[in-house]
């Protein structure tokens, strides 16, 4: 059972019983999609911003900086944020607000960067299914692909430094960690509030930002038709990962529940690696992300991370046509 079946539950009884709509109804699907994401979404995100409160807290900014930049060989920190990403089975929408979590705490971006690419990307589909629908060897080649893209990714946005695209007031934020431990200790009772005003205080600036996006996302999940995608991906030419990519980034889906549409793709003749870059573009890229994470990013560097996310996903697609 999912942590999140009671938020399930909840849609369910909302759209179902309280409203009475038909459950094979699109409109049902999309407002039962709705529910469920912005509830799961927003808990995550003041969970998330709270905990992250309590490490500003008792971990300075240079005591964070001084691990991440204390490695041994280049690029650990980008393998540890990749596989952090690994172990967090998060969609695109969910991993962010662990993601400004990080920015906020003072982690180099092109690391935070690592974390939100490869979070996604390898995912419980990819640990748990692919092996039995795919077999082992295309598992282990596409989970090793998708974290040394995260890593790529994250050094990539690292090297152009990107900084300067950053919301001031998540890098406020960033300014002021670990003052409280600098100057005194606050008792207990003080230290609870303040957490929670801080945690609070970004969760509701960027509530705006999740519905609207996760209303998009539940547009396009219950009105676009399933065969849609079928109809127009069947075959093996050079452009069908592109459109695979393109036409899946408005589809906005978790891992899991994309599952049965790649299955249904392969079945239908569609190439294993076009399938998989759109699975891939529809839990790493969406419409939905894109609208919340404007909240902590300028246009420029959300530009950037969506473009070599999108790279990545189509050498990801072009490499299982090649050895598929």
């Amino acid at each position: 059972m999912s942590i999140f079946s009671p938020v399930q539950s909840l849609a369910n009884l909302i759209t179902y019983q309280w409203l009475n709509l038909s459950p094979v109804g699109r409109l049902a699907g999309s407002l039962n999609f709705f529910i469920f994401d912005t509830i799961k979404i927003f808990l995550l995100l003041i969970i998330i911003n709270y905990l992250m409160a309590i490490v500003r807290y008792y971990l300075p900014v240079a005591k964070i900086k001084k691990i991440l930049t204390s490695r041994r060989w280049y690029g650990t920190d980008y393998l540890l944020a990749a596989l952090l990403g690994v172990v967090t089975p998060f969609c695109s929408c969910s991993s962010i607000p662990l993601f400004i979590g990080f920015i906020s705490a003072g982690i180099p971006l092109g690391v935070t960067f690592a974390f939100l690419i490869t979070s996604p990307l390898v995912n419980e589909a990819s640990l748990a299914l692919f092996p039995a629908m795919f077999g082992l060897r295309i598992s282990i080649i596409y989970n090793l692909a998708g974290v040394v893209v995260g890593m790529l990714g994250g050094m990539i946005i690292q090297k152009l430094k990107m900084e300067k695209y950053i919301e001031p007031a998540f890098l406020k934020l960033k300014s002021q960690a670990g003052l409280e431990t600098e100057n005194h200790r606050l008792e207990f009772k003080q230290r609870i509030k303040l957490w929670w005003t801080e945690g609070w205080a970004i969760s509701k600036s960027i509530l705006p930002y999740i519905i609207l996006g996760v209303g998009v996302g539940a547009l396009i999940h219950g009105f676009i038709p399933a065969n849609f995608f079928e109809k127009h991906l069947a075959g093996n030419q050079w452009w069908s990962v592109p459109a695979a990519t393109l036409l899946g980034v408005p589809f906005y889906a978790n891992s899991v529940s994309v599952i049965p549409i790649i299955e249904a793709l392969v079945s239908k003749g569609v190439s294993l690696g076009t399938a998989l870059a759109f699975m891939t573009a529809t839990v790493t890229l969406s419409i939905p992300e894109a609208l919340i994470l404007k909240k902590a990013m300028k246009l420029p560097l959300l530009i950037i991370f969506f473009g070599i996310t999108t790279i990545g996903i189509m050498f990801i697609g072009y490499l299982f046509n090649f050895i598929g």
